[in-house]
């Protein structure tokens, strides 16, 4: 059994070894993202014997990285905010707080031919889209929305509790186009209780939104943790893909890969749920309690362009007109340093999708043509030569679609007594979706397998 300090120690320094002159337990982690990676690292140090498994050939997941002009890049855009505490006390103990720097970010709304800045308050009253008494109710609800308890948001609507906010009108310019751009025709159903939570995740001080950025980018955070696994004996297995996993005939899971099958004694899934339920054996299922695992998941269709020249002076610019194929427009460049990116401006076209949208099966080539067009209509000024190169990449599981009552349905982290575990972007929830929503989980789901020693 776990001491009773291992529980506390995960948020921060390290869980103590237990490792009392027995073998150590054997505990297999289905999935390399940051939730997998941080399972597999507190628990190699805590002494049991971890295998990782990952089917792609990095870790990371999302923060998965392609190789430009000899530097990495993210595949799929990411900062953090001050707000990030349980992240940020994992860069503490992994010795890379210090490496995280900070600046001010701005905000930008695209109208017609218009960028509206939307970042203080003299902002909100200059924009034009909204009259102005809708634009004094938009405000208001920011400062409302952070302020209100959040008991009961769960049960209503996002929809009805952001238009009961800002009325009807401020409701489908303003907040309805960002609903929409996360969640597709989905949106209606979204809590309230999610918005909620972003505006609670996003505050600024006085002096505006600050985000961070560490040094040398999100591949060194999954690397140092993966080093620091297989010194602590455990092993990181890249490009192995999962065929089954069940119970043996001693009830010990069984996980059956592309390279060969053991039994361990534990295992924790952190990958989505539709990826892991097609391999589920006969035993595993009838062991499963009953759960809702239909959770349904928003895609994305990202398009990283490197510029030989900025845009705007904003993070991002929202652009939620049917103009734009594309919802937003994301320029880390604002955010990270030249050390980090080189001499060039990254850009990110975004756009949620679900899977199962024909776009998300466009062709990458006419893709990038088509939002390349786009931007430049955006920007008249920007021209062909500024393009340095374009890439496109997609990930089908990036965004539970929440439904009301969502807390009900939440899954739970253990899911067969002492054997099997989950912790995985479903469970976030109302925790915005993100590298420290994913291991403020890990933490929750490492209790209770620690507890199963």
């Amino acid at each position: 059994m776990a001491s009773s300090s291992a529980t506390p120690a995960l948020a921060g320094s390290s869980p103590q070894p237990d490792n009392k002159g027995v073998q150590p337990r054997t505990v297999a982690i289905i999935g390399g993202g940051i939730a997998g990676l941080v399972c597999a690292l507190r628990l190699a140090e805590a002494g049991r014997q971890v295998t990782l498994i990952e089917a792609t050939d990095q870790l990371g997941g999302l923060g998965g990285t392609s190789d430009h002009d000899g530097r990495t890049f993210e595949k799929f855009y990411h900062c953090m905010l001050p707000t990030d505490g349980p992240l940020l006390d994992l860069l503490s103990d992994l010795g890379l707080r210090d490496e995280v720097y900070w600046k001010p970010t701005t905000f930008g709304y695209a109208s017609g031919a218009t960028i509206f800045p939307l970042n203080k308050a003299l902002d909100l009253l200059k924009f034009a889209p909204l009259g102005f008494a809708d634009r004094i109710r938009v405000g208001l609800t920011g400062l409302q929305g952070r302020r209100i308890s959040s008991e009961g948001l769960d049960d209503i609507t996002a929809v009805e509790w952001l238009t009961k906010l800002s009325g009807r009108k401020a409701f489908e310019v303003f907040w309805k186009p960002m609903l929409q751009a996360k969640f597709g025709d989905r949106y209606e159903a979204v809590p309230a209780l999610w918005f909620w939570s972003r505006f609670n995740r996003e505050k600024g001080d006085k002096k505006g939104e600050v985000k961070g950025y560490i040094r040398g980018g999100y591949r060194r955070i999954a690397e140092i943790i993966g080093n620091r696994i297989t010194s602590l004996g455990g092993s990181v297995r890249l490009r192995e893909r999962m065929v089954m996993l069940d119970l043996d005939r001693a009830g010990r899971p069984l996980v059956v890969t592309s390279r060969g099958e053991a039994s361990y004694d534990q295992v924790v899934i952190t990958t989505p749920w539709q990826g892991i339920d097609r391999t589920l054996g006969a035993n595993l299922r009838r062991a499963l309690p009953p759960l809702d695992m239909n959770i349904d998941y928003q895609g994305v269709t990202n398009c990283l362009l490197f510029l030989r020249r900025p845009l705007s002076p904003h993070y991002w610019v929202a652009t939620p007109e049917s103009t734009y194929p594309f919802d937003g427009v994301i320029e880390t460049s604002n955010l990270t340093e030249e050390t980090d990116r080189g001499a060039r401006h990254v850009v990110y076209l975004t756009k949620y999708m679900h899977r199962d949208d024909p776009r998300f099966r466009e062709d990458e080539d006419l893709l990038s043509i088509e939002w390349w067009v786009a931007l430049k209509k955006l920007f008249p000024d920007l021209r062909d030569q500024d393009l340095e190169r374009r890439q496109v990449f997609r990930a089908p599981f990036v965004e539970p679609l929440y439904t009301t009552g969502y807390n009900g349905r939440r899954p739970p982290e253990e899911l067969v007594a002492g054997r099997v575990f989950l912790s995985n972007t479903a469970q976030v929830y109302p925790t915005v979706t993100s590298w420290n929503g994913s291991v403020t989980q890990a933490i929750k789901t490492l209790e209770h397998v620690l507890v199963n020693c």
